[in-house]
């Protein structure tokens, strides 16, 4: 049997060559930095504009790296050759070489100090394992071929958010793009990891919205597809699933956030107002940067307690 025949808009934007970022003049903005100025002005300026070198990965982000990399492998040998093929392949191997090199990475970047220890790895790697057999066997649920293309993992997006101001570009990557040609019709996913899942106050979280939100709204624009045809979602992946005496908890939960006009406004006014107090035309902007101090912010703040903020909430 042959392979199916690409859509046109599929082999567009997979051969998409976007704009290059000119670093002498432009500045990159992600959706990370717009969370962190959201959350705290002060640690963001900190870190970005005064350019303070501090290590934040954990053995959490170190999973999530790892696990995003056999999702995406997975997927992209489901869609390009079968699924029975993607199914033979060795992810449990992959997901531990890949674990331990990340690993590696972040530990020369902590100035070779340790952040986890062997204990912890093989809880997370056990974890890791079950995400990844349960996705496995889980996947005909959430993902389909029937009409369905894998556009890409790791879609770049680079784009001017702001026509304000042309030398602020944002830069981010889409996790899964996926293309249903009966329908016309997209869907951008983000993968989560979690320890036990979203529950509804972390779902209500518009910090955490806002990321897909403008992806949909970008992407649109990148590509030009009506934002009618865009949908998204997050795919929460659980560490932890606890035995309930009454129902299963499922290991794998989606989560679609409304990103209609109201949202899509909303989003894009919160990235303006970022812009508008962070840059001008010379890049970043000459000034104080209030803490926005709080348990929550400065529990996380890898300033707390050092010479570069005394604004903070001590434990």
């Amino acid at each position: 049997m042959g392979k199916k025949k690409i859509p046109k808009i599929v082999k567009e934007i997979r051969e998409y060559k976007h704009t290059e970022i000119n670093y002498a003049y432009q500045k990159n903005i992600s959706y990370s930095q717009f969370s962190m100025y959201r959350s705290c002005p002060k640690r963001w300026s900190l870190q970005y504009k005064d350019g303070l070198k501090v290590f934040t990965s954990s053995i959490h982000t170190v999973f999530g790296t790892a696990l995003h990399e056999v999702l995406q492998y997975y997927l992209d040998v489901m869609y390009e050759e079968s699924a029975a093929e993607a199914d033979r392949k060795n992810l449990v191997e992959m997901f531990e070489n890949t674990l331990r090199e990340e690993y590696k990475i972040q530990y020369k970047k902590n100035n070779n100090q340790h952040f986890s220890t062997p204990e912890e790895l093989r809880e997370f790697f056990e974890d890791g394992v079950e995400i990844i057999r349960t996705f496995a066997k889980k996947r005909g649920q959430h993902f389909s071929k029937r009409g369905w293309y894998l556009v890409g993992c790791e879609v770049p997006i680079v784009i001017p958010p702001n026509k304000f101001n042309n030398n602020v570009i944002y830069q981010g990557y889409l996790d899964v793009v996926m293309y249903h040609e009966p329908t016309n019709t997209f869907k951008i996913i983000d993968i989560k990891t979690s320890t036990s899942g979203w529950n509804d106050m972390t779902k209500k979280d518009e910090n955490k919205q806002f990321q897909l939100i403008l992806y949909k709204k970008f992407f649109s624009e990148q590509f030009n597809v009506p934002l009618d045809n865009i949908e998204i979602e997050f795919f929460i992946v659980k560490r932890k699933v606890y035995d309930h005496p009454e129902y299963t908890i499922p290991r794998i939960q989606t989560f679609t956030p409304s990103s209609g006009k109201v949202k899509l406004g909303k989003a894009t006014k919160a990235l303006n107002e970022f812009i508008e107090e962070a840059f001008d035309k010379n890049g970043y902007k000459e000034k104080e940067y209030k803490a926005n101090s709080s348990k929550w912010n400065c529990s996380f703040c890898p300033f707390l307690n050092t010479e570069h903020c005394s604004e903070g909430v001590k434990n």
